[in-house]
């Protein structure tokens, strides 16, 4: 009885053993996969910094001006001015919604006297 305690915990020792080695090198595993996926976000943001700084060159009013007045015959561009915007009595809102007509008002004809 006594042998076969010490075999079954032998036997779970080993497997104890077994299953810390396995889960160790999976550990490692998932820590070098999570430095990769670090350095690949380092790299993405700071390709994402240099693409905001050419948007912002390329977006330049001035630089913008003069592409719009060497291409003015084909593309017909103008200035965006205020007088390009309508006032705001020029705005048609709509009135109040009375609803439907339920019931029927009778109208009386009355005579004026002169």
């Amino acid at each position: 009885m006594k042998n076969l305690f010490l075999g079954c915990l032998v036997v779970t020792v080993m497997g104890l053993a077994f299953w810390g080695y396995t889960e160790n090198y999976a550990t490692k595993g998932s820590l070098d996969k999570i430095a990769q996926l670090n350095e690949e976000i380092g790299l993405a943001h700071s390709r994402l910094r240099v693409l905001n700084a050419e948007w912002a060159y390329l977006n330049r009013p001035e630089r913008l001006l003069q592409l719009v007045n060497a291409n003015f015959d084909n593309l017909r561009l103008l200035q965006l001015t205020s007088d390009h915007f309508a006032r705001l009595e020029q705005i048609p809102y709509p009135g109040p919604d009375l609803g439907p007509i339920t019931e029927p008002i009778e109208v009386m004809n009355r005579e004026t006297s002169p």
